[in-house]
C-alpha cells in the first residue's frame, strides 16, 4: 500500500491502515524516502508512534527527492550519509533496522555506495541498527568483502515467482541472506 500523494494522500486513513495492519500481527514494515517525496515515511512514523519496538521498520535511499538538485539522489556516500538522517527524522525514530539501496546507480562506483553502507554500519553512534539490501546484481568481491557491507536482504519482485525461484534468485556468494518480495 502506499501512502501520501502515490497512493492514499488522507493521513489518517493510512495511519488507520498500518494501525490495523499491526493489529492484525504484521510487524514488518518497508517503504522508501523516495516513496511521495517522504511523505509515505512521515506518515509511518506518525503511525509507529509509541508503537515502534514492535515492528521491524525498513526504508530505502536512492530516488530523486528534488527536481532541480542532481545531488539529492542516488546512492553517493554523500547523499547516504545525508538522506538516512532525512529519513530517520520522518520515521520519528531514533534507529533504522533495515536501511535498503532502491536501485544500483550506474553514476556511483559500487565501492563508494558499499563503503558508505559500512561506515554508517560500524559506527557507534548511528542509529542503523542492520544493513543492507543491495540489488542482486553485486559483484562477488564487493558481497564478501572482508569488513565491507555485505548484501543481508534481497528484494525480489514477487509477480509469478514460485519458492523455488526466490532461492534460485539468490546468488551463491551472498547466502545466507532473507528476501523481501514486492509487487
Amino acid at each position: 500500500m502506499m501512502f501520501g500523494a502515490w497512493g492514499n494522500p488522507n493521513h489518517d486513513e493510512g495511519i488507520a491502515a498500518i494501525h490495523r495492519a499491526l493489529d492484525a500481527g504484521i510487524n514488518f514494515i518497508d517503504t522508501a524516502d523516495v516513496y511521495a517525496r517522504g511523505e509515505s515515511e512521515e506518515i509511518v512514523g506518525k503511525a509507529l508512534k509509541g508503537r515502534r519496538d514492535s515492528v521491524v521498520l525498513a526504508t530505502k535511499v536512492h530516488g530523486t527527492m528534488h527536481d532541480t538538485d542532481p545531488n539529492m539522489q542516488g546512492n553517493s556516500r554523500r547523499w547516504i550519509i545525508q538522506e538516512v538522517e532525512h529519513s530517520l527524522r520522518r520515521l520519528q525514530t531514533d534507529w533504522i533496522d533495515l536501511y535498503q539501496i532502491h536501485r544500483w546507480d550506474p553514476a556511483t562506483d559500487h565501492d563508494e555506495t558499499l563503503g558508505a553502507l559500512t561506515d554508517l554500519q560500524t559506527r557507534r553512534q548511528d542509529p542503523v541498527s542492520r544493513l543492507i539490501d543491495v540489488p542482486a546484481v553485486t559483484d562477488r568481491r564487493s558481497a564478501m568483502g572482508g569488513g565491507e557491507a555485505r548484501t543481508r536482504t534481497l528484494r525480489l519482485r514477487a509477480a509469478r515467482r514460485t519458492r523455488s525461484s526466490f532461492a534460485a534468485s539468490r546468488p551463491r556468494c551472498c547466502r545466507p541472506v532473507s528476501t523481501t518480495a514486492w509487487a
